[in-house]
């Protein structure tokens, strides 16, 4: 062992990477973690969910005081106003706590943070600034980046990333969001929350791709009614920019005339890519995928002995909750215990108002696997939601029509990515619908409507 500087190397901070830095740790491996931003937690923790979430709460309110929710509760506001400076500095004070928090927890396990940029210099061994370190086992863990669109350059000033839309000094007038996907619609509806004209330019005929069909046209639905701009179908072939403007020239999917549309912010969101560049791989001996991924087995070893990879950089969705669980996987894999991800369990969540949240399969996706039974149940129909003024949503379970096995659940409602827990949770277990229909829930509870849609499977809700 003495050979080594390290048992574990883990490549990045992020959500994956810090994770298994501290199970490998806490499992009395001696780890280090290399990580070339100024703070740890990665994108999630900097410029992604986190201050994402924080501008979408604040958002909220203000949009509640602004559009008379709240005057309608009794709660009156003679003079309000906007105060975006607080708003961002709400923000950055809470990615501040968050790194900080990791920071703290790196220190407490002994864990030690090469400072610096990481690339391989050989099967076992990386560089991290002037520093060539050797570690036994290596942790690839540098999560992905926005994918560019080809002709557009992102200047995070008129054309911007998503980190660039959480820092926007001022509400645009109009910001065009190219994208139906989830950071496009939940950056979108904060600025549209806080006044500004919102397109959504979406090339496939609906917004959400890889969401339940129906959940897929709800959610266009209310975001439509809350003032959200959608044009499906559509492809944008330019953006061009003359000062503080930009002009976009768009045409329908499957060709046809062009039109331009004028925008003070362009936020391009067509999704994410890997982030491998620049870690030497093939000196390790390894090679990527067509999408650019790391292929691993099922206990994220890669081709090549004594190199694991995690997160973004691998297949399958690009989700930080994925991360953390393959983090702790990767480390009690390592440490010769049994880490395991169950990744057809894995829940989705767009925090728009009402937040949609899935977990498991589709309708359509276990439809094309065998015959299926659906119970539904509206948030229309639920005490809580009722009392609370919240009446859009739905609540759908997918089940087995043989044995009754819950294959899925997809939820609209102001607390989905809460109530999918639920779910997750029951369908780990193998739950049926009956399962979770003779379940008390508490009442009045929003989950109440995971019960009743659970009942609708195979019997009837009771309340509808």
């Amino acid at each position: 062992m003495a050979d080594y500087d390290f048992d574990v190397l883990v490549i990045g901070a992020g959500p994956g990477g810090y994770v298994a830095a501290i199970r490998a740790a806490q499992l009395g491996l001696k780890t280090a973690c290399a990580e070339s931003r100024e703070t740890l937690g990665g994108t999630c923790l900097n410029v992604g969910c986190i201050p994402s979430k924080a501008m979408l709460h604040a958002s909220e309110f203000y949009d509640h005081a602004a559009n008379g929710a709240m005057a309608k509760m009794g709660v009156k506001i003679d003079k309000m106003s906007l105060d975006l400076d607080t708003m961002h500095g709400q923000r950055k004070d809470a990615v501040k706590q968050l790194t900080g928090g990791i920071e703290f927890l790196f220190k407490k396990n002994k864990i030690e943070w090469l400072k610096g940029h990481a690339a391989f210099t050989g099967t076992d061994t990386v560089q991290v600034g002037d520093r060539n370190v050797r570690a036994k086992n290596i942790v690839i863990a540098t999560g992905s980046s926005v994918t560019a669109l080809p002709g557009v350059k992102i200047d995070e000033k008129t054309v911007v990333s998503s980190t660039g839309a959480l820092e926007l000094p001022r509400v645009p007038g109009h910001m065009v969001v190219i994208g139906g996907g989830v950071i496009g619609l939940e950056l979108g509806s904060v600025w549209r929350r806080l006044g500004a004209k919102v397109t959504v330019v979406e090339f496939l005929d609906q917004i959400l791709p890889g969401f339940d069909g129906e959940v897929r046209k709800e959610a266009n639905k209310i975001l439509k009614k809350q003032g959200l701009e959608f044009k499906l179908s559509t492809k944008v072939t330019g953006v061009t920019v003359k000062g503080k403007a930009a002009t976009l020239t768009v045409e329908p999917a499957k060709g046809g005339d062009a039109e331009t549309i004028d925008a003070d912010v362009v936020l391009v969101s067509i999704g994410r890519k890997p982030n491998t560049d620049g870690l030497a791989l093939d000196k390790a001996g390894l090679a990527t995928n067509q999408r650019g991924q790391i292929e691993v087995d099922h206990d994220f070893r890669t081709s090549v002995a004594g190199i694991w990879a995690i997160g973004d950089v691998i297949p399958g969705p690009m989700l930080a909750h994925k991360a953390e669980d393959e983090g702790i996987a990767v480390a009690e894999n390592i440490a010769g215990q049994h880490g395991i991800v169950n990744h057809d369990v894995i829940p989705s969540v767009v925090y728009t108002w009402p937040e949609i949240a899935g977990v498991g399969l589709t309708e359509e996706a276990a439809k094309e696997r065998g015959d299926v039974k659906v119970g539904k149940f509206p948030m229309l129909a639920n005490s809580r939601a009722k009392t609370n003024h919240e009446p859009d949503g739905f609540v759908k379970v997918i089940a087995d029509a043989k044995t009754d096995r819950v294959l899925g659940v997809w939820c609209i409602a102001s607390v989905a990515g809460t109530m999918i827990a639920q779910a997750a949770q029951a369908m780990e277990f193998g739950a049926t619908s009956e399962d979770i229909a003779y379940t008390c829930h508490a009442h009045p509870t929003h989950s109440e409507a995971i019960k009743e849609a659970a009942m609708a499977v195979t019997s009837k809700p009771i309340h509808i």
